[in-house]
């Protein structure tokens, strides 16, 4: 069967809510969940979308392929498992999508928002999509090593006791020469900052190479 829209989505060989919308699924303590806003194309039922969303961000595609006999489909998938009208909103609908763990690399943030944020934002069964909410297991946190070190050990290496600790983002963010950035950094030690940061924008542009800003710091 197909899911007719005006728009022109068709689901492929058969309807992703018969795989991937599984209202009676209870979630697992290990699951990673999302709540996603969504407001279906004309014509695309809501467990339609909702499924779709938990297919593309999973193991699904837009049609059904031989390989997919070769996988323990129902182990790895991600699952609608219910979905809620928006109150006062027409046709915006909250989806509620279980993602089993195995489906994720231990401690990448990365891998797990480009799964769960990536191309499903440009499917053509919706007309709009936002992440609401997202629930990570204590199962998945573990796997990420942290920081080498606390606030304790900065405070040490500082010698700064008892109070905040006060730093700035050097401006402007991008053009300044890397003798110019290190004159900035030292007026602001020397001015009574504990630290200043490079701004996000700041690698190694032409500019001002980073070994280059290193030394000069």
């Amino acid at each position: 069967t197909e899911t007719k829209a005006g728009t022109g989505f068709k689901a492929g060989v058969k309807d992703y809510r018969l795989t991937y919308y599984t209202p009676d699924y209870e979630t697992k303590d290990t699951d990673i969940l999302a709540a996603f806003r969504m407001t279906p194309q004309p014509g695309v039922p809501a467990e339609e979308a909702g499924a779709a969303v938990a297919a593309e961000s999973s193991t699904g595609t837009w049609t059904t392929v031989w390989t997919d006999g070769l996988t323990n489909l129902d182990r790895y998938k991600g699952r609608c498992y219910d979905i809620d009208p928006v109150p006062g909103e027409e046709n915006q609908f909250i989806a509620y999508v279980a993602y089993p763990l195995d489906l994720f690399e231990e401690g990448s943030v990365t891998n797990m928002f480009t799964s769960i944020v990536g191309n499903v934002f440009g499917f053509k069964a919706l007309r709009a999509l936002r992440l609401e909410d997202l629930r990570i297991p204590p199962a998945y946190t573990k796997t990420f090593q942290g920081p080498p070190h606390g606030i304790q050990v900065e405070r040490d290496k500082l010698n700064k006791y008892g109070r905040p600790l006060l730093g700035c983002t050097i401006k402007p963010k991008l053009g300044l020469s890397a003798k110019n950035y290190g004159r900035a950094v030292y007026e602001c030690l020397r001015g009574g900052l504990d630290f200043t940061k490079d701004d996000e924008n700041v690698n190694s542009q032409p500019f001002m190479r980073w070994r280059d800003r290193f030394l000069f710091v």
